[in-house]
């Protein structure tokens, strides 16, 4: 028998507490394709799409794929720009009789209108199939999941790594199990647990700590009668929701007290180990000092800027630790990426070799990450950033930086870009002349992500939290929808 399935892929993480709205724009400055171009382009990598592709092709399915599109973490999705995504999908899904629905979500979307974006498109999508058709998700362990895409999704499937590496894997888990709902194997439901935390310890770390016993947990869970899948998500903190936190899925049928069992040991387990954080925090200048004082013989020193970390919404452009390292005097060193459309463009009317002084980074919000500095430094590189990776997250997928420059400052690269993203892949500093191997320190601006490319290159990594907008201190970002109490905004509380 074949199947017609219906997809999509609409993917935002929005930090509420950023000021610049995410537009039809941000979504063009990463990726917005049709179907053609989304298989064209995404069909063969690591992606979820590529994986409900493998799928498809094994069971013969008749696939629709509608579009593709994803902007960076940042602030609230326009109106204009959740419409012009959504109609495609709903256009498609009103015009054709499908067995099936899968789309490929982050489940932390918060629009200007809604708090719950990816639960807005189920509810769009239903009034139109019907709720008998079987629809999928792939989500994002850093989704805030509601109870509406509970409700209105039979299948939800998150990412089981972090940093996330599994992509084109949870793509076919989760085909798998519509395959079987369309085939009436079976008739699965969405259980879902939520303790009242902003965030787990540690953000859902999977390469060391407590998750890797929870997925453990999970994956033993799975082998149970009726037991499909179960997903655990750390949640994002940066969301003023009223759904906001760390859940577990249990995607199943059958005995449901005995599955909403399950949900509950390891929600339970998260609430109970809240305290177990993994990552010590050191201030900008505590990151200079250790830069300072680092033996490169052992590969170089990375240091995260956590707080400044485009992938959680910041605005990356944040200077408070790269003043410490200059003024610490640390050499054979690299920074990036700092966004400074401005600097990159003064930079880019320069040819590579001249000396140029101008003012960088600290425009949006000095008063959290640090002011402009006014800098003097030798241009390396010019021209336009598109990086193609090669690490485990991004191998083989295009991102651009936009209009990109190098300035080295007293012995720091400073890769300076148009476009934010976090550094996640080592290309991203290799395609401009940046080596960070060779480099004694390595700062970059990124949370986790970056350890699945820079673990193997690196002497030491530490975290920095220079007091940007995703700083750790979660009470300094002023909270005002998030239901209270709530951990660790009220420190103390019992469940």
């Amino acid at each position: 028998m074949s199947f017609k399935v219906l997809s999509a892929e609409i993917a935002h993480e929005t930090n509420t507490f950023n000021i610049y709205p995410t537009t039809l724009k941000s979504f063009q400055d990463r990726y917005l394709l049709d179907g053609t171009q989304a298989l064209a382009t995404r069909g063969s990598q690591n992606t979820e799409l590529a994986g409900m592709l493998d799928v498809g092709r094994d069971h013969g399915w008749d696939v629709t794929h509608v579009i593709s599109a994803a902007a960076g973490p940042g602030g609230v999705v326009t109106t204009d720009a959740f419409e012009a995504l959504a109609a495609p999908l709903i256009a498609a899904a009103a015009q054709g009789q499908w067995d099936g629905i899968l789309l490929m979500l982050h489940g932390a979307m918060v629009t200007d209108f809604c708090a719950d974006g990816e639960g807005e498109i189920l509810r769009r999508l239903r009034a139109v199939v019907g709720p008998d058709v079987p629809v999928a998700v792939t989500l994002d362990p850093h989704a805030n999941v509601s109870t509406a895409m509970c409700d209105l999704a039979q299948i939800l499937v998150s990412y089981t790594t972090y940093p996330h590496v599994d992509f084109r894997a949870t793509g076919r888990r989760c085909a798998e199990l519509l395959q079987r709902t369309m085939l009436g194997d079976i008739t699965p439901v969405t259980l879902r647990a939520h303790r009242p935390m902003l965030e787990e310890a540690n953000a859902g770390r999977t390469d060391i700590g407590p998750m890797i016993e929870r997925h453990a947990m999970a994956r033993a869970f799975e082998t149970r009668k009726g037991v499909y899948a179960i997903s655990i998500n750390g949640a994002f903190p940066c969301a003023d929701i009223p759904e906001v936190g760390p859940t577990v899925l249990v995607t199943c049928d059958g005995d449901s007290a005995a599955h909403r069992a399950i949900a509950e040991t390891l929600a339970d387990d998260i609430w109970d180990r809240r305290y177990e954080a993994l990552n010590v925090y050191v201030t900008s200048t505590g990151a200079a000092i250790a830069a300072k004082a680092w033996n490169s013989d052992a590969g170089p020193l990375v240091i995260a800027d956590y707080a400044d970390n485009p992938g959680s919404g910041a605005y990356g452009d944040a200077t408070n630790l790269l003043a410490a390292l200059l003024d610490a005097g640390v050499g054979n060193a690299c920074f990036g990426a700092l966004v400074d459309p401005v600097a990159a463009k003064t930079l880019n009317s320069h040819a590579v070799g001249e000396q140029v002084t101008l003012n960088i980074g600290g425009a949006t919000a000095p008063d959290i990450g640090g002011g402009p500095l006014c800098v003097t430094g030798t241009v390396k590189w010019t021209g336009d950033g598109r990086v193609v990776g090669s690490g485990p997250i991004m191998g083989g997928l295009e991102r651009s930086f936009g209009e990109t420059a190098v300035l080295e400052v007293a012995g720091i690269e400073i890769l300076i870009v148009s476009i934010p993203h976090q550094i996640l892949d080592l290309k991203q500093f290799e395609t401009f002349g940046i080596d960070p191997a060779q480099k004694s320190v390595v700062a970059l601006k990124s949370m986790q992500h970056f350890r699945a490319a820079f673990t193997p290159v690196a002497g030491r990594i530490i975290v920095c939290d220079c007091g940007a907008l995703c700083t750790l201190d979660y009470a300094s970002l002023g909270y005002k929808n998030v239901p209270r109490p709530i951990f660790p905004l009220d420190d103390g509380m019992l469940v």
